[in-house]
């Protein structure tokens, strides 16, 4: 049995944030914005090495570099069979190993085919002269599907690699805890369960999650974030505690019920659909303590203002509105400034504009 409780537009607490609609070309931007990559194919997920590369996914299945500003004209890697790219799967996350410069780990998640059956794994690949191979599986069989791969992976302040995945359109799986769907999952980088993970020899950190594409830390509070897609609205971005139900498909948005303990979401749009999927917390800049939030239906980049000890949110702003289009990824680089990637060619957003996809830089105002 689940009780409704009415909340405030957006946000699970109190506090009723005053949500303005600025734009990027209106005063008050506090960045200049370059673009430094067009005519992509779906990017999906970005990471920047120590020596400022950037590495990221297209989900057709390549994984390309941009050094010094500019777009290596080869692919580093060309994913091949048992891999595919149907419906949402394909080549999804990506983080580079701290020691990226030493030891060339980079570390993906992509969707693949075993008798008939679309799964998900994760893989650490080999960089070599801009060329990069298989070196190891660190997880696999994750179900998949045409729909709700979730996708995002990152490495924790605890140097444990983060695995974001979806229901694949099952909604059986996110409550059961056998199963990897649905799920937050924490593995070590060479693919090992943690000892301490919740539950023992399982590689399941938090459940009960749709499609959660994206995750980040605060990085002062080590206070850990995922947004969620929705059904009918309702995204979330929660707060991730370890053992923690996110209470799909039995409870959603700001629902109670009396026989499951859920965690509530940091963030609800109730109505309003976000579709939020990268998301980055900014430790500097005209924007600390924020969280950002990349959206595709939504097509803004949400800034959250968070307190002191990242678990309330102060305020909400929408920020370029419809001027990019759907926006699938946010980082921040060590220099503050913040990458966002469009996904305009995902076969979701109408009809490509002739530059998309693009990977675009804001610089922030001096």
């Amino acid at each position: 049995m689940h009780e409704k409780r009415m909340i405030s537009p957006y946000i699970n607490t109190p506090f009723a944030a005053e949500v303005s609609s600025p734009s990027g070309s209106q005063e008050g931007f506090p960045f200049e914005v370059q673009v430094i990559a067009e005519d992509l194919n779906v990017p999906w997920a970005m990471d920047i090495s120590q020596d400022g590369r950037i590495y990221f996914t297209e989900r057709p299945g390549t994984l390309r570099m941009i050094q010094n500003g500019v777009l290596y004209p080869e692919p580093i890697m060309t994913f091949q069979a048992p891999f595919i790219s149907e419906g949402e799967g394909g080549l999804l996350g990506i983080v580079l190993d701290p020691d990226f410069l030493e030891n060339h780990f980079i570390y993906v998640m992509h969707s693949y085919s075993e008798d008939n059956q679309i799964y998900n794994r994760v893989v650490r690949l080999i960089e070599q002269n801009n060329r990069a191979f298989i070196d190891q599986v660190l997880i696999d069989r994750i179900p998949g599907g045409l729909v709700h791969n979730g996708g995002r992976i990152k490495i924790g302040p605890d140097g444990k690699l983060y695995i974001s995945t979806g229901d694949a359109g099952n909604t059986s799986f996110p409550q059961n805890l056998s199963s990897t769907a649905g799920k937050i999952l924490r593995i070590e980088l060479d693919g090992r369960i943690p000892a301490d993970n919740p539950y023992p020899g399982s590689p399941v950190y938090s459940y009960g999650l749709r499609n959660p594409q994206g995750l980040a830390w605060d990085s002062a509070n080590n206070v850990m974030y995922a947004s969620d897609h929705g059904s009918e609205a309702r995204d979330e971005i929660n707060l991730i505690i370890p053992g923690g139900n996110y209470g799909w498909p039995l409870v959603t948005g700001d629902e109670e019920s009396n026989e499951l303990i859920v965690q509530k979401p940091l963030v609800n749009t109730g109505t309003e659909t976000w579709a939020p999927s990268g998301i980055a917390y900014l430790d500097q800049g005209p924007w600390q303590n924020r969280l950002l939030v990349a959206t595709l239906r939504g097509q803004k980049l949400m800034s959250i203002l968070l307190s002191e000890d990242g678990t309330a949110v102060q305020g909400i702003e929408p920020w370029l509105q419809r001027e990019y289009g759907r926006l699938r990824d946010v980082i921040q680089a060590d220099d503050g400034s913040i990458y966002i990637s469009t996904s305009n060619r995902d076969g979701r957003g109408g009809v490509p504009r002739p530059e998309d996809d693009r990977i675009i830089r804001l610089i922030p105002r001096t």
